[in-house]
Formats: structure tokens, C-alpha cells, sequence
């Protein structure tokens, strides 16, 4: 089985089982057994159709003689899958990409006989016709987010921060990794993974950061499994550099899955970092991640965040609530949150309150509490953080000790787009405990 059609096997199960991109596409990549090339292809293609689904939708009016929506839906999924490739990816030959589609639709669509001769000639007149389609006008066919979701997202960032945006969710992204300074230097590891034939791009801001790219299936490299990194976008790092972890801090990571924060604060100095979720299975995860790394100041537990652990109450240096959110800020590593309804994210502020109010009893007199999260929306940012004040006086806003890159020094609270900083969208405060 190879990259396309595995890329179709995860488009086909985001759309009948609403599976998430991101963990539906590792599954079937290990499942598959791709090599690195051919996981890193599969992935951009199943990211960049999901990313373009209305652009591409734009084209296929044009193409094809019937109507869209008499396409039966696999078919519908390999031509969007062909004319990605097609229309947006250079490298690929055109010939390529139909004659693979065909066969993708003779093993798919095989009770249809009529559907491989309709995809043949639909792509065929996609390679005949490339350059001279009429181009898409909407912000919502020339950047495929729902008008719903380009209108709440306008309201949150602004009309001049919003095309950027939507541009930025939709560019191919590097991976982002962070050094494992314990182990290895930034130097070294960037030797070892360019031997590994890895493209790797060093972050314009901040240290010990890679931007990799061709790596396909990470797990296999062996700097991973040396535990000389770790995955974690530089928004997520920039939020625990922020609370400027004491040596030898008792440091407590409430919604901590798949574990990012947890291995900064333990590399930050922490002398013990406590990591929790509500999932036990994510508790493995996090273990075996600090295992890899070598780390042997981690305890991870299951534990809800939202219920209070009287033993840990003004015990803890620092609290990092990362909580749980919308996740517009980072569309652009999973596409298909676009596609979900903003009416089943209304009720977020609430849990995210209950979260952070039971979090601030852990926080020690003097220590930090901080509070983040992966999405534009004010109320569940700064929002959520207002109401926490009125409850809490006893906690006062303290300013951020951002890097030199940014022209906002006094701010307590930071919310990254998209776009800007090359960064995941993200919001980060920080607060102390009188």
C-alpha cells in the first residue's frame, strides 16, 4: 500500500467515522508500514486536501459536466486527492496523479464501472486546463473555512490580521522540535538528523528549537529514539519559559497530554514535575515519553483537573493549566477543526473556569499559576481569566518575560496568531499568588 491511498483511508474515515486527521493518519501510517518518504507524502496529501477542500471544490465545478454534489463520495475524495496534487504540488507529475487515482478508484468504487472512466477524464481535463480556471474570489473558497468560522475568527483577530491567517492554516507546516539539552546540544542533534537526511531549519527566536522538514515518520530516526528531542510548537515552549521555573521547583502540569510542557518544565530546572491527564492511556504516553528522554524528575497521574487533590493544595511552585479549548489557533496543524460546529465549543469557558479556580488552590503564597491555551476565542482567554480575577483576588496579573522578538514587553497576557510570530495560535498568561 502506498502514500495515496493511505492518504484515501484517512480522508474516507474523517469523513464517515469523524476520526481526527492527526491520530487517524499515524495510525494507518504504522498500520501500512510506510517508509519515511512515503509517510511524509501521505501526510501531505491528506493535510493539503483537507486544507483545500472548498478551493479544490471551486476547480471541480469547473471540471466536471455533472453536479458536485451527484459525486458519489469516494470518488469525491480521489479526485480532490488528484487534483491536489495537480494543482498544487510541483513535484509530482501529473501522470502520475491521474493514472494513480484511476486505480484508487477501480479498487474503491469498484461496483461503480463507470466512476474510474469519470475520474480519468475529469483529472485529464484538470492537467489540459491547469492555468486557466476562473480562480476563487471568497475568502471561503480561496482559504476553505466555513463563512461561520471566518466571521467568528474576524471578531477574535480583526479584519487585518484575518486573511494572514487563514493563509498561515493552510501553508504547509514544518515539524517543530525542541532539543533535549540533557542529552545533546542544538549543534549536535542538527548534525545527527542531517545525516538522517533530514531537512532541519533553526528557529528564528527561539533556542533549541528546530524547524524539521522530509522526516516523514519521526518515531524512526535515531535521535528520536535516543530521546535527543522532543515535539512541541515554539508557542507551547514560549508559555513555559514564561513561568520562569525556580531550580529545584515543585512544578504541577494539570492537563499535561502528550506531555510537551511537562518535559520543558523538567528540563527547565524543575526538581519534580508532577504530569496529569484525565486519560489513563495518555499517562502511558507521557511516561514512555519521559522515559525516551531521560527524565527521572517526571511522575505522571491520572487526575482530573477540575477536581480538587487536597494534598497538593499550596503545595506547588508553579501550576501550568493548559486547558482544554476550541484549537482555532492550530487549524493549520489540524485541518478538520474547521469543520466542526462552533456551537459544541459554547460551553468551554465554563469547564475552563472550574479548571483554573481549582488549580490556583495547588499554587503556593508566591508561586505562579499559568494559564494557557491553543485558541483565538476571547472568551476563553482572556475571558476566562477576568472572571478568575473577580473570584480570586488573592492572585494579581504579572507581566510576561517574553523574548526579545516581541514589541509587547508589558503584557500579562499574550495571544499569538498565526502568521506572525510562526507560531500555532496561542494564548498564555501568567498570574501570582500574593
Amino acid at each position: 500500500m502506498g502514500a495515496r491511498e493511505t492518504a484515501l483511508n484517512v480522508l474516507i474515515a474523517c469523513r464517515k467515522n469523524g476520526a481526527w486527521s492527526n491520530g487517524i493518519l499515524k495510525e494507518y501510517t504504522n498500520r501500512d508500514k510506510l517508509d519515511r518518504r512515503e509517510a511524509a507524502l501521505a501526510a501531505r496529501l491528506c493535510y493539503g486536501v483537507l486544507q483545500n477542500r472548498a478551493k479544490l471544490d471551486f476547480y471541480l465545478k469547473q471540471l466536471l459536466t455533472g453536479k458536485l454534489k451527484n459525486l458519489h463520495p469516494a470518488v469525491h475524495d480521489i479526485l480532490q486527492l488528484g487534483l491536489y496534487q495537480i494543482y498544487e504540488m510541483d513535484k509530482i507529475p501529473a501522470n502520475a496523479a491521474v493514472n494513480e487515482s484511476v486505480i484508487l478508484t477501480k479498487k474503491y468504487c469498484a461496483k461503480n464501472p463507470r466512476a474510474a472512466s469519470l475520474v480519468n477524464a475529469v483529472l485529464r481535463n484538470a492537467v489540459r486546463t491547469k492555468g486557466t480556471l476562473s480562480e476563487p474570489k471568497t475568502l471561503q473558497d480561496k482559504y476553505s473555512h466555513p463563512q461561520e468560522l471566518i466571521d467568528l475568527l474576524e471578531s477574535y483577530v480583526g479584519k487585518e490580521k484575518l486573511e494572514p491567517m487563514l493563509s498561515a492554516n493552510n501553508q504547509e507546516t514544518a515539524i517543530v522540535i525542541q532539543v533535549n539539552t540533557l542529552k545533546t546540544t542544538a549543534q549536535q542533534l542538527q548534525q545527527l538528523l542531517t545525516r538522517e537526511g533530514v531537512t532541519v531549519e533553526s528557529h528564528h527566536w527561539l533556542p533549541n528549537c528546530f524547524l524539521l522538514s522530509g522526516a516523514g515518520n519521526l518515531e524512526q530516526l535515531d535521535a528520536f529514539q535516543q530521546g535527543l528531542f522532543y515535539v512541541q510548537d515554539a508557542a507551547a515552549r514560549l508559555s513555559v519559559l514564561c513561568a520562569n521555573i525556580p531550580q529545584g521547583a515543585k512544578v504541577l502540569d494539570c492537563c499535561a497530554a502528550p506531555g510537551g510542557k511537562t518535559f520543558a518544565a523538567a528540563m527547565d530546572g524543575a526538581g519534580q514535575t508532577i504530569s496529569c491527564d484525565i486519560h489513563e492511556h495518555k499517562i502511558a504516553l507521557i511516561q514512555s515519553g519521559a522515559q525516551r528522554l531521560g527524565l527521572t524528575n517526571v511522575t505522571a497521574l491520572v487526575q482530573d483537573a477540575s477536581q480538587n487533590r487536597e494534598e497538593w493544595n499550596e503545595k506547588m511552585d508553579v501550576v501550568i493549566a493548559d486547558v482544554p479549548c476550541s484549537g482555532y489557533g492550530i487549524i493549520r496543524k489540524k485541518p478538520d477543526i474547521r469543520y466542526k460546529d462552533p456551537a459544541t465549543m459554547k460551553d468551554l469557558p465554563r469547564l475552563q473556569l472550574a479548571i483554573l479556580k481549582n488549580q490556583a488552590r495547588y499554587v503556593k503564597p508566591g508561586g505562579v499559576l499559568m494559564y494557557s491555551t491553543c485558541t483565538l476565542v476571547r472568551a476563553e482567554n482572556e475571558g476566562v481569566v477576568e472572571a478568575f480575577l473577580q473570584e480570586n483576588p488573592e492572585f494579581t496579573l504579572e507581566t510576561l518575560p517574553l523574548p526579545e522578538k516581541f514589541s509587547q514587553k508589558e503584557n500579562a497576557m499574550l495571544t499569538l496568531v498565526p502568521g506572525e510570530y510562526d507560531t500555532d495560535g496561542f494564548f498564555i498568561c501568567r498570574l501570582r499568588r500574593k
